[in-house]
């Protein structure tokens, strides 16, 4: 028996703990956009600047709707990627995040150490589980390779 054989005869490919997440995901990133977008059609007179970081986090917001629906359409073993995957959406909005902070401190000449302190920690944390994220997955191919898949 290899590793395929083996993981075809595993029942459920993501725990209720991940599909339960996962739609928390989906409905929360369904949720922002839906609210963003709503503000944004009611306030037709906003500065490009607003507009842009709507734009940004409706688009956010709907990378986890995408996101969220792939990994509940998944039929076969994930080997993480959905957690890498996550990892790179969460990296992206918090550097978005971190520059549109930074951005708006400089543009204002003000800085706002509580708020760039913030963006700084998300953007590290960030940073630190797509690196977690990364090893996890290497080591379950790793470990995949090792049982002959």
């Amino acid at each position: 028996m290899n590793a395929d054989d083996l993981l075809s005869t595993l029942s459920p490919r993501l725990s209720l703990a991940r599909r339960i997440a996962a739609v928390a995901a989906g409905l929360g990133g369904l949720t922002v956009a839906a609210v963003v977008a709503s503000l944004w059609a009611t306030e037709p007179a906003l500065p490009a600047a607003t507009r842009a970081a709507f734009a940004g986090v409706i688009a956010i917001g709907l990378a986890w709707v995408a996101y969220a629906a792939w990994l509940l359409t998944r039929r076969h073993p994930l080997f993480a990627r959905d957690r890498v995957i996550a990892a790179w959406l969460s990296l992206t909005a918090c550097t978005v995040l971190a520059a549109f902070v930074t951005a708006v401190s400089v543009a204002r000449d003000q800085a706002r150490p509580a708020a760039l302190t913030l963006a700084a920690t998300l953007l590290t944390v960030a940073a630190v589980n797509l690196v977690r994220a990364r090893a996890h997955r290497a080591a379950l191919l790793r470990r995949k390779r090792e049982l002959g898949g």
